[in-house]
């Protein structure tokens, strides 16, 4: 699938070396840029440059503006990004990217994955490129939903508003609060009330690219999901739900659809917020 967003991996080998462009590599794992990336990316770490270090919370618009700075990034910059584990952090990072109101973001396809089995050529070269003094013109607040967004709108889940729980369907029915080897959790296990749960493997074929849009359309309009209703989508810290709001947005073409990336780790901390147990109402 290719659109103005989603590009292939042999869209990305013919442009790798266009000089408008920035290839990034945002991994879970971040020692796999090490081992081999594409010649020319740079990679991001997520948990050290696209998490505020102090405050939990994204990266702030300063720290964006220098961090962008530092990658040689300007506003008409192209920033192609992929990842591991499918592009969750990819599209984490495209998210943020899309909130801090850059223009030209793209994910690629199948991410790492489809890259290393069509044999794509990888290397060990760090690069650098010239710093620029990268400035956010805008924000775009409504890609973000945070604990007071979603409290507001519980009376109205699946009337009006929709939330998409995006993690495994143990997580979501509480038989557990993190797969293994995730530590950052929560202390109650289950679900926001009135959530539906489309797991964010759903959305995505074998070799790790995104499923046709009519199939999409299906997965997700069986569960209730529509262009009329605002739409949430959550998991444990925001990373698989990125994937989703970006299947939701960008190849569906829903008009109001959020991140919550807070997502099961803040909300399951919270005291006072309603959780649920078991299968969907």
């Amino acid at each position: 699938m290719t659109t103005d967003v989603l590009v292939s991996t042999d869209w990305a080998m013919q442009h790798l070396q266009d000089p408008d462009k920035r290839f990034i590599e945002v991994d879970v794992d971040t020692t796999q840029y090490e081992s081999g990336h594409l010649p020319g990316a740079i990679a991001f770490n997520w948990q050290s440059q696209l998490q505020d270090q102090v405050t939990r919370d994204i990266i702030s618009k300063e720290g964006f503006e220098k961090l962008a700075s530092e990658a040689g990034i300007t506003p008409q910059t192209t920033v192609v990004l992929y990842g591991d584990n499918n592009n969750w952090f990819a599209a984490y990072a495209f998210w943020l990217f899309k909130y801090y109101g850059h223009e030209d973001v793209r994910l690629i396809d199948g991410g790492r994955k489809k890259l290393l089995a069509e044999n794509r050529p990888l290397v060990t070269t760090v690069p650098t490129y010239p710093k620029t003094d990268y400035k956010v013109s805008k924000i775009n607040a409504d890609l973000r939903a945070d604990r007071d967004y979603i409290r507001q709108r519980l009376d109205k889940v699946n009337a009006s508003f929709a939330l998409i729980d995006v993690r495994s369907p143990a997580e979501f029915v509480g038989d557990i609060i993190a797969p293994p080897g995730m530590t950052e959790t929560a202390q109650r296990p289950g679900h926001i009330p009135g959530a539906k749960n489309v797991p964010w493997g759903t959305a995505v074929a074998e070799d790790g690219t995104f499923k046709p849009v009519e199939e999409l359309r299906k997965i997700y309009g069986a569960k209730g999901i529509s262009d009329d209703k605002d739409v949430v989508a959550y998991c444990r810290i925001g990373e698989r739900s990125s994937h989703t709001w970006f299947a939701l947005k960008y190849l569906l073409g829903l008009k109001n659809v959020r991140n919550y990336d807070g997502s099961w780790t803040e909300w399951g901390n919270l005291i006072g917020a309603p959780i649920a147990k078991g299968a969907e109402s």
